[in-house]
C-alpha cells in the first residue's frame, strides 16, 4: 500500500508541475529523465518505421524484411494474437502479428522482443505502423548485426518460394509502358516428374543451385548475372517441361517471348528492360521463329538479279529483328540491365541455328533430350501407372537397349490411353517399342542398300520378292549383316592405310 501511495503522489505532484512550470522546462526534465532511464536500464530500444522519415513516402525495406521474416515464421509466432489472411486465388496463408502485440525471437541464445506498433493518425483513416525491438544491450554488441543479416535473408528466400510466379507473354506493344501480359504460373513439372535421364536431372539442378547462389563469383569475375541455356532435340522430348521444372525448382517467372510479335531491335530492348530479376527469358523454336538472314544477306543479294534486289530484305530496313539485335539481346550491353536471368532457347535442329547464337557465354549449357530410356520410362509408368515394377519391365528394357525408340510424350498418351488397365498399357508400349526398331531398320537398311550392296544376299532372301515383306526378327539379322559389313570394310581399309 505504501508504494501505491508513492506512485500517487508522484504523479499528483507531475500535475501541479505541469500547470505550474513552462513546457520548456518540462521537456528538459522529461528529456532528463530518459536518459537517465536509459543510463540505468539494460537494454536497448530500436524503432523501424513503414517509411523512411515520418513525412516520407519512401517504403522502409528493413520494415518489409521484418514483416517477411514474421510471416516465414507461420504458425510457430510466440504470440498471443495472430492474425491470418490469405489473398485472392492463392493458397498461401499468411500469418502476422496483430496490432499493439508482442512476440519473443530467440537466436544464438540471445532474445528478441518484437512489438507491431499500429497507431491511428488524429483526423485521418491513415495508420502510422512501426515495429519496436527491445534487446539487451550486451546483446547489442555481439549480434545485433547479424541478426539482421539473418532476417534479410530468410525474408528474401520466404518472399522468392512464397509469391505467386507469373507467366508473361509479350502482346506487340513493347515501345509503351508494358508490353507483356501475364497470368499466374502454375505449371505442375518438377525435377521429380520430368522423364529423362536420373544424371542429366543432377546435373541441371546442381549447375541452377550453384547459379542462384552465385552473386558475388559473377560482380567479382565482372560479368552480367545471367546464364544461357540451349534445350534441343525431337518434338515431344519434354523441352518445355523441363522450362517449367526449371522456372517451379528456382522459383523463378518466366517470359515466354515470341519474336514472331516484335518489331524491331528497339522493341525487342524495350521488352529486356521490362522485364524482372529472377525470371526465366524463353524463345522456344528459335530457327523457326525468325529467318535471321542478315548476316549471308549479301551472298544471297549477289545471286539475285539486279531487277529483284529490292525484293531482299536487309539490314538496312529498320522493321524488323536481326541476327545483330538478337545478339545484343542475350550477350550486348542492354543484357545488364538486370541480373539473376536466365535465357533458354528451344529447338528441334540444333544444326539450323547461327553458331554466334549457342556459343559458350550466350548458350552456357547444351542439353540434348532425346527418346526415353528405360530410367526415363520407369518414372512415367510410376507417374501416370503407379508402378514401381512389372514382370513387362524386363522386356520393355530389352526392346529399349535393342534400339526401340519412343518419345516420352508418345509413351505418356499410350499410358493416358490405357491408365486404367496397367497390363494393356505396357503391352501397348512393348508393340509400340516393336514397331520403332523396325522403322529404325527400314531406315538403316535403305540408308546402305546402295553402299554395301543388298544386305539379304548373306542370308539367301535377295529376290525372293515376298508380298508381305520381312519380318522384325528378319530385319534385325538384316541390320546386324549391315554393321558387320560395314565394320569388315572400314577395317580393310585401314589395314589398306585410307
Amino acid at each position: 500500500m505504501e508504494i501505491l501511495a508513492q506512485i500517487w503522489s508522484f504523479l499528483g505532484l507531475l500535475t501541479v508541475l505541469q500547470n505550474v512550470l513552462p513546457s520548456q522546462i518540462l521537456t528538459l526534465i522529461l528529456s532528463w529523465y530518459e536518459s537517465l532511464q536509459d543510463l540505468i536500464s539494460p537494454y536497448s530500444y530500436f524503432e523501424i518505421p513503414e517509411f523512411n522519415g515520418y513525412c516520407s513516402v519512401e517504403p522502409n525495406e528493413l520494415y518489409r524484411q521484418i514483416q517477411l521474416y514474421l510471416q516465414s515464421l507461420g504458425t510457430c509466432l510466440n504470440s498471443r494474437r495472430v492474425t491470418a489472411t490469405r489473398a485472392k486465388n492463392s493458397r498461401q496463408i499468411s500469418f502476422m502479428v496483430a496490432p499493439n502485440q508482442s512476440f519473443d525471437d530467440t537466436w544464438n541464445g540471445r532474445k528478441f522482443l518484437w512489438t507491431h506498433h499500429v497507431e491511428t493518425v488524429q483526423e485521418s483513416l491513415e495508420e502510422r505502423r512501426s515495429f519496436g525491438l527491445k534487446i539487451s544491450k550486451r546483446d547489442r554488441e555481439f549480434g545485433l548485426n547479424r541478426y539482421f543479416e539473418r532476417i534479410a535473408k530468410i525474408a528474401e528466400e520466404f518472399e522468392n518460394s512464397s509469391r505467386d510466379r507469373r507467366l508473361f507473354t509479350n502482346n506487340g506493344h513493347g515501345g509503351f509502358e508494358s508490353g507483356w501480359a501475364s497470368v499466374p504460373f502454375r505449371h505442375p513439372a518438377t525435377f521429380e516428374t520430368l522423364a529423362f535421364d536420373p544424371k542429366l536431372k543432377a546435373e541441371i539442378t546442381s549447375d541452377l543451385t550453384a547459379f542462384s547462389k552465385a552473386r558475388d563469383f559473377y560482380s567479382r569475375v565482372g560479368r552480367s548475372w545471367k546464364r544461357g541455356y540451349l534445350l534441343y532435340g525431337p518434338p515431344g522430348t519434354g523441352k518445355s517441361s523441363l522450362i517449367a521444372a526449371m522456372a517451379n525448382f528456382l522459383h523463378y517467372d518466366v517470359y515466354d517471348l515470341e519474336l514472331t510479335k516484335v518489331s524491331d531491335n528497339s522493341e525487342l530492348r524495350a521488352l529486356l528492360i521490362q522485364t524482372t530479376n529472377k525470371s526465366i527469358i524463353v524463345i522456344e523454336d528459335i530457327d523457326c521463329s525468325l529467318d535471321f538472314s542478315d548476316r549471308n544477306l549479301n551472298f544471297r543479294r549477289r545471286k539475285l538479279p539486279e531487277n529483284r534486289k529490292h525484293c531482299q530484305n536487309g539490314p538496312e530496313n529498320p522493321g524488323q529483328v536481326t541476327l545483330s539485335g538478337l545478339l545484343n539481346f542475350t550477350d550486348g550491353l542492354w543484357s545488364c540491365c538486370g541480373e539473376e536471368r536466365i535465357i533458354v532457347f528451344t529447338t528441334n535442329y540444333k544444326d539450323a541455328i547461327d553458331v554466334a547464337l549457342i556459343r559458350s557465354g550466350r548458350m552456357d549449357m547444351h542439353i540434348r533430350l532425346g527418346p526415353a530410356g528405360f530410367d526415363a520410362f520407369k518414372t512415367l509408368a510410376c507417374n501416370y501407372l503407379g508402378l514401381r515394377d512389372h514382370r513387362l519391365f524386363e522386356i520393355i528394357e530389352r526392346e529399349i537397349s535393342e534400339g526401340g525408340r519412343l518419345t516420352p510424350a508418345e509413351i505418356s498418351e499410350i499410358m493416358v490411353r490405357f491408365k486404367g488397365d496397367v497390363d494393356n498399357a505396357l503391352r501397348e508400349v512393348v508393340t509400340a517399342l516393336k514397331e520403332s526398331v523396325m522403322e529404325f531398320v527400314d531406315e538403316k537398311t535403305d540408308s546402305f542398300q546402295g553402299v554395301v550392296g543388298s544386305p539379304l544376299k548373306g542370308f539367301g532372301m535377295a529376290g525372293k520378292g515376298k508380298k508381305g515383306g520381312l519380318t522384325w526378327q528378319e530385319k534385325v539379322r538384316c541390320l546386324v549383316r549391315v554393321k558387320s559389313l560395314m565394320r569388315s570394310s572400314s577395317s580393310s581399309s585401314s589395314k589398306r592405310g585410307i
